[in-house]
């Protein structure tokens, strides 16, 4: 008889948790079973297992075999467990040393041949090790350098099973070839490390270059709306005629965001990690992500969804950044009624039969729509060639209850000569841009410390009314709006909400009226004798 114990993690959406992989051997007819409510790629895990290990150079033990997988009510998917079940296997036959695997933590995927290969989600997997208490981790030599972005772990890479059972035996580890698996370079940590040999230090490169926002000719309007989205973490919507320059727009919108801090790069890599998109050769992602799906994307790749327990969709790949609609009366209507929940909440809550998964949804959207289905309407010297009611269907497969959570609509007008010849002035860098909103967001940060909230576009519309006031008078016109049924009270609170980012760009200690009205013109579309927004550009 023979029993070893040693540790993987299953991820639940991008959350992990650390199952004890058990491995008892008895007297009997040879057999191999596994429980512990595993999926089907899991339970095909049996037979990678069995040959990975026989062409490791290992014995396979000829006696009746129990794998047990606790806690047994986590529904476990994927290959990630292999490296763990083969490693049990070896220490309930003393191949290893079972005590020395007890407190080990091992992800990977086992090949035929032995080697081991990459899988998502290693990060998150890591870092529920590291809080459950755990300090050594084995992984695929491919995913080291993800792995070693959690402090306070030391991560061993490997690239076969031969090599870990060498490690685990205290053997001559033999040197096999590197293979890139995933078809990207190789990553930071070069050969093998040894356990305890480093602890992770989150060391990556950061992502340089991107769209610049002095390309975009004229469109001031658009310009300071895209500003005091970036500052103020509000959505917006860019309408007008093809060619404008909505998408333009949108593209340089993650460049003028603040860079993520620590604490939310895990959260972004984590949640790329799963979805299996992380940058080729940088494991950190240190920018704000944009995420851009086609307008014939279902539902379940917009908020997350598929077989078994649901992967990440577009709203969590654009957590902390930006994710654009293009054409966004094309898409689903049931697809954007879905982003309403995420969009006052930050997350999303998806329930399959397989379990409820929380992912991360904090993103900043923004909307690009043509007038019309031939994109003229109302577009002077062009003729549109839409009936009216086939442009107010268009118009309305953007529902109400969404475009109340929108708080800045632009209209985009087609560039002018002047513009793209040069004539004038030239429009400001992302670099200016990006400065100034840090400022304004500093502004906010230091007004809300100590409070749940870090941008104005979190902050609750009583909280902003009854702890900072705005100056008397200055909410006149929007309440005025309110009474006539132009805005709802949800529109009011955004309003307010504008104005107080607008006042932050500006430097004033709180809006003024003509703040509160420039944030009515930039949600209604409606002037309201505000300062333009060009006066900054």
């Amino acid at each position: 008889m023979g029993f070893a114990r040693t540790c993987s993690v299953a991820l639940v959406g991008v959350e992990g948790v650390v199952v004890e992989v058990q491995a008892d051997l008895e007297p009997g007819v040879a057999a191999f079973t596994l429980v512990g409510l595993p999926d089907k790629s899991l339970v095909e895990s049996k037979d990678r297992v069995r040959a990975a290990v026989v062409n490791a150079g290992a014995e396979w033990p000829q006696k009746k075999l129990t794998v047990g997988l606790s806690p047994a009510f986590v529904p476990k998917s994927g290959s990630g467990f292999d490296l763990a079940v083969a490693v049990a296997v070896l220490g309930a036959a003393e191949r290893v040393d079972p005590r020395s695997i007890a407190d080990l933590v091992l992800i990977g995927e086992l090949g035929l041949d032995g080697r081991v290969r990459p899988v998502r989600g290693v990060l998150p997997a890591v870092i529920a090790a590291a809080e459950a208490g755990y300090r050594q981790v084995v992984v695929p030599e491919q995913t080291a350098g993800e792995a070693s972005l959690v402090p306070g772990v030391s991560v061993l890479g490997v690239r076969s099973l031969a090599q870990l059972i060498a490690v685990l035996a205290d053997e001559p580890v033999p040197d096999e070839p590197r293979e890139d698996l995933r078809g990207r370079p190789d990553p930071m940590l070069a050969g093998l490390t040894m356990p305890g040999a480093g602890v992770g230090t989150g060391i990556a490169t950061g992502t340089a270059g991107g769209p610049d926002l002095a390309d975009v000719a004229g469109q001031d309007t658009a310009r300071g709306a895209l500003e005091v989205a970036a500052a103020g973490g509000h959505h917006l919507l860019l309408s007008g005629p093809p060619g404008a320059g909505k998408t333009m727009l949108a593209e340089r919108l993650s460049g003028i965001l603040p860079p993520l801090t620590g604490q939310e790069s895990l959260e972004v890599t984590a949640v790329h990690s799963v979805a299996g998109v992380l940058p080729p050769g940088e494991p950190l992602v240190r920018a704000a992500p944009y995420c851009a799906p086609h307008h014939s994307a279902t539902m379940q790749a917009l908020i997350g969804g598929g077989n078994g327990l649901p992967r990440p969709g577009a709203v969590s790949l654009a957590h902390r950044g930006v994710l654009f609609l293009d054409e966004a009366p094309e898409f689903s209507g049931r697809a954007l009624d879905a982003l309403r929940q995420p969009l006052e909440s930050g997350h999303v809550v998806v329930a399959r039969s397989a379990g409820v998964v929380r992912l991360p949804a904090r993103f900043l959207m923004v909307l690009a729509a043509n007038p019309c289905p031939c994109g003229r309407h109302g577009v002077g010297g062009s003729a549109c060639e839409c009936p009216p009611s086939a442009v107010r269907r268009y118009q309305a497969r953007l529902s109400g209850p969404l475009l109340d959570r929108v708080d800045l609509r632009v209209e985009v007008r087609p560039v002018q000569r002047a513009d793209l010849v040069g004539v004038g002035r030239r429009g400001e860098s992302t670099a200016e841009v990006a400065a100034r909103v840090r400022q304004a967001r500093d502004r906010a940060a230091a007004r809300y410390e100590g409070m749940a909230w870090q941008l104005n576009s979190q902050v609750p519309g009583h909280e902003l009314r009854t702890r900072w006031p705005v100056a008397p008078g200055a909410l006149a016109a929007a309440e005025g709006d309110l009474e006539r049924g132009l805005l709802t009270a949800r529109g009011l609170d955004r309003v307010l909400r504008v104005a107080w980012t607008i006042a932050d760009l500006a430097g004033r200690d709180r809006p003024a009226e003509g703040d509160v009205a420039l944030a009515l013109e930039l949600r209604t579309g409606v002037a309201r004798g505000a300062t333009a927004m060009a006066g900054r550009q």
